[in-house]
């Protein structure tokens, strides 16, 4: 007997043996039990996902002759003849070789006539969308009222492309691609059965190819057969199919994860020996990083493909989420760009060193390029707030000096001066006078020569007027939070860690100790992943052998986001004295009534 192909040979001979469609098997398993037979049916689907199959065993089901039901014979005349192909009361048709109107006709010419020697006589025409406009509208009346004793079972794989009036005519079922699982567990079945040896994983590799054909997954297995001399192995369908080992996919990733620019080359120097497709290549580290992703905010989501489901759970561990999503759109737009390079190496090559080039600010090289940096401010930031905050301790001592002038020497003026009044604008009778009489005044941007009047000694300095908030009084844990406030700058951090460290307040600094004091509402958000994050940023700044702790308790030195407000009122502050000793804006107010409208000052950052 001569060699029958897997795809031929298993094809199931029984509704049970189908793999996957159990929405189309339900429906027609419950219309056959309970004699409720729609006249046409169509199914749509992509190429081998069982269209034809279950239209056969729908018309075995019909014409068994121990009656129509799900669960027919297959052992009687009529299952024989339709499962070897000759029962004459199946008409099989191929729409895309009998387009013609005149094919549709003669075919329709014997539907009147009875079935031969089943119980319907079954038109199975596949791929139905081919047939002609003048072929559809030949088939309608029939489609519409046929005889009793005839069925349409109609299959296509473009639905799109029928006409409404067929569409409207037919019960419509879509069939579904198989996943990679369920392809990857009926080969297995299948080799089993056939007592071929096979490994996993090379399984996965042509399930995956199949695109979600158990067709085109059995041709694919035969062919591995045939190329294994009767073994299905792993190099062997990679080299069959062209496809790269998955080891060196991963080996670059882990190399990109760790930032060895050198070791990253040398894998795709190592790839480029096999002449691999880059457009693929991007692909697989595409969906690598998608199930590290998943890895890492669902372990248990990680399927088994390939074997490697521990490899992704250790690589998700070796990099952070930022940075897979950041590496994941870099891979995208890498592949999408791919066809714009001299050379695909190139463009692999470029995506990856685009992914060591743009990094997360809380990665950890950036971390450590500031390290010098921080060590050489932080000291000065300490020193400069303990005499900053001297004088202030104590506040009833001595007046306080002039406030300080404003960030920007020359800000925009409010309003032009006199002098520069434009020749077809005349002065007002008054104010032209007053100008004749009084020297020129400063023009706005001269403020810092002003010298606003000393507070009295009686009780602590403000320079703050009515309606503004007064900055607050320095205060011995100021310093502190000074230098922390400073140090944070150079970590590097961001996002939530970020958050939580400029709310955080330094309780103790020594040079292998840092001692951190919390409020009770943040401890939720403190994770031991967040702490671990802040933790490392301040040991790459400070040194290992660095301490680092985090107390719930009161805190008693400044916090970052609390320097953060404290400057911006003191900001605010000298703002509005610096616009109400303007000497234009005091002939303003004075000569018009204006008023200064303090809730819109903003000082310039």
């Amino acid at each position: 007997m001569s060699y029958q192909v897997l795809a031929r040979k298993w094809r199931p001979k029984r509704f049970a043996e189908m793999v996957g469609q159990e929405h189309v098997l339900k429906a027609l398993v419950n219309a056959l039990d309970d004699d409720r037979l729609h006249h046409a049916y169509l199914f749509t689907g992509t190429r081998g996902v069982g269209k034809t199959s279950i239209a056969r065993l729908f018309a075995k089901s019909l014409n068994c002759e121990t009656g129509v039901s799900s669960e027919p014979c297959g052992q009687c005349s009529a299952c024989v003849e339709i499962a070897e192909g000759r029962f004459v009361d199946l008409i099989e048709v191929d729409a895309a070789s009998r387009t013609k109107v005149e094919d549709t006709r003669e075919l329709l010419e014997n539907v009147q006539y009875a079935p031969t020697h089943g119980r319907f006589k079954v038109y199975l025409i596949d791929e139905v969308h081919m047939l002609s406009n003048s072929s559809f509208n030949a088939l309608l009346k029939t489609l519409e009222e046929p005889p009793p004793h005839v069925k349409f079972l109609l299959a296509t794989t473009d639905p799109q492309k029928l006409p409404m009036t067929v569409l409207s005519r037919c019960l419509q079922f879509n069939l579904k691609n198989l996943t990679a699982e369920r392809i990857q567990q009926h080969l297995e079945y299948v080799l089993q059965e056939e007592s071929i040896p096979c490994e996993v994983a090379a399984l996965w590799l042509l399930a995956r190819s199949a695109d979600g054909s158990m067709r085109d997954a059995l041709s694919l297995t035969d062919q591995a057969i045939a190329f294994g001399a009767g073994a299905v192995n792993e190099a062997d369908v990679r080299s069959m199919l062209g496809t790269i080992d998955q080891q060196l996919v991963y080996r670059i990733m882990e190399h990109v994860a760790a930032h060895q620019p050198q070791a990253v080359l040398e894998a795709v120097y190592a790839l480029a020996e096999f002449s691999p497709d880059y457009h693929g290549v991007l692909g697989d580290i595409v969906s690598l990083l998608h199930r590290v992703a998943l890895a890492q905010v669902v372990p248990a989501a990680v399927d088994n493909s390939l074997g490697d489901r521990e490899q992704i759970l250790a690589l998700a561990q070796q990099m952070r989420a930022e940075e897979v999503q950041l590496y994941y759109q870099v891979a995208l737009m890498g592949r999408k760009d791919l066809p714009l390079v001299p050379e695909p190496r190139e463009g692999l090559e470029m995506t990856l060193l685009r992914m060591l080039a743009f990094r997360p600010a809380d990665a950890e090289p950036l971390a450590a390029s500031a390290a010098t940096a921080v060590t050489d401010a932080a000291p000065a930031a300490r020193s400069h707030a303990d005499t900053a905050a001297a004088p202030v301790s104590t506040p009833t001592s001595a007046p306080k000096a002039a406030p300080a002038p404003m960030p920007r020497a020359e800000p925009q003026p409010a309003a032009p001066p006199l002098d520069d009044v434009p020749p077809w604008e005349e002065l007002p009778a008054d104010l032209a006078a007053m100008g004749d009489a009084e020297p020129k005044k400063s023009r706005p941007a001269d403020v810092k020569h002003v010298q606003p009047a000393a507070a009295p000694l009686n009780r602590p300095v403000s320079s703050a007027p009515e309606g503004v908030p007064e900055a607050p009084i320095a205060d011995p844990g100021i310093a502190k939070g000074e230098a922390w406030a400073l140090l944070l700058q150079t970590l590097g951090l961001s996002g939530m860690a970020e958050s939580l460290a400029r709310n955080l307040s330094l309780e103790v600094e020594q040079d292998d100790l840092m001692r951190f004091h919390y409020m009770p509402e943040q401890e939720a958000l403190l994770s031991g992943d967040r702490r671990e994050r802040i933790s490392d940023a301040i040991r790459q700044v400070k040194g290992d052998a660095c301490h680092v702790e985090f107390i719930q308790a009161a805190q008693t030195r400044e916090t970052p986001a609390q320097r953060a407000e404290r400057k911006r009122v003191e900001r605010l502050a000298e703002a509005v004295v610096a616009i109400e000793t303007d000497a234009t804006v005091q002939i303003l107010m004075e000569h018009f009534g204006a008023t200064i409208e303090r809730d819109s000052v903003r000082p310039i950052d």
